[in-house]
């Protein structure tokens, strides 16, 4: 095979950096310069293919991907020692104050070993009743819980909705512990992944429980919240940002994970911003896939100068119109999931 050496640059600008992202003829190299020695691995990551010459350089010579923060050695492209990956090295030469590279690898590319993720698996629905899912959105101190008005509406309607014959389930994001979204998706579309990239790179991050059962279990969801200074709780937001791995494989991908599902919504609190609220969420899940029964929402808030909150509550507790409402909402929600399972 003929070599295809080209030139770089000048050496001694080359020098003044100490790691660069470097393309010809469509061949990405990671040029790093440290105690006066050059190095050129691929400037592909293994893992999602991240710009490794755009990342950072450690103490002990391992080129940091930007994206998800996997580690190759600048001069042997060896990931860490116990992880049988590698990243081509390149090979390079000085002649005449320039710097070469051949283009051609000296070393090829090795995948570490590793088991798929659950996640990854095909969607298909298995048969049987139809499925109800809950999420809680609203942040208590799971060791001392207290009532709340959004998640009490929400029980309501699972309850209805095992009254009708379905398999209902209720997740507490409170109870899960979970890493905000990192914004990967800000740094490129590509380093936003289906798994989500903290789901892969944490095997103890909980969101992988909604996940699971939002893809692969339910055929119907509602989501409570309480209204927050005129926004959804903060969990609700924590949950959707990271939710971004579900949207992105869309546009990406055109993969649509979520088909055949219908969601609903409980929005309660002591300040008035339903409309808002609401929107944020019939928008957002109508982007993910979900379809949205007749009247996909159910509200109550009392308004600014309601101040007085144990009465807010007692007002839930005791209202029937609204419990009678929660369980309305489930019922719809089902007939739409349905339709669409059949």
């Amino acid at each position: 095979m003929t070599e295809r050496w080209r030139a770089l640059g000048v050496v001694d600008e080359l020098k003044q950096k100490p790691l660069r992202q470097v393309t010809i003829d469509k061949v990405a190299i990671a040029l790093s310069y440290r105690d006066g020695k050059f190095g050129a691995i691929s400037g592909r990551c293994n893992h999602a293919g991240g710009p490794l010459g755009e990342g950072k350089l450690s103490d002990d010579g391992y080129i940091v991907c930007p994206w998800h923060h996997w580690m190759f050695h600048r001069e042997t492209g060896e990931a860490r020692p116990g992880i049988p990956a590698i990243v081509p090295r390149h090979d390079l030469r000085e002649q005449d104050g320039m710097l070469y590279v051949n283009l051609d690898p000296a070393t090829k590319r090795v995948q570490a070993p590793h088991p798929p993720h659950s996640l990854t698996r095909k969607e298909d629905r298995k048969p049987g009743p139809l499925r109800l899912l809950g999420i809680s959105t609203t942040a208590m101190d799971e060791a001392y819980p207290r009532y709340s008005t959004s998640d009490d509406l929400l029980q309501v309607a699972l309850a209805s909705g095992t009254e009708a014959g379905a398999d209902s389930k209720l997740i507490r994001l409170s109870a899960l512990k979970f890493r905000h979204c990192e914004g990967y998706y800000s740094k490129s579309a590509h380093a936003c992944t289906w798994p989500c990239s903290i789901t892969q790179m944490d095997p103890k991050d909980e969101l992988t429980e909604v996940f699971e059962h939002l893809v692969f279990w339910a055929d119907a969801v509602l989501v409570a919240t309480p209204i927050r200074w005129g926004g959804p709780s903060s969990l609700y937001v924590k949950m959707v940002e990271r939710m971004n791995s579900l949207q992105n494989q869309i546009t990406l991908h055109d993969r649509v994970l979520i088909r055949n599902k219908s969601a609903g919504f409980i929005i309660t609190g002591g300040q008035d911003n339903v409309q808002a609220v609401a929107g944020q969420m019939l928008m957002f899940f109508g982007e993910l896939g979900f379809h949205l029964p007749p009247f996909p929402f159910i509200a109550h808030s009392r308004g600014w100068s309601a101040e007085d909150m144990e009465n807010n509550q007692s007002y839930v507790r005791q209202d029937e119109t609204l419990r009678a409402s929660a369980s309305d909402l489930a019922k719809r929600c089902l007939t739409e999931a349905a339709r669409l399972v059949n």
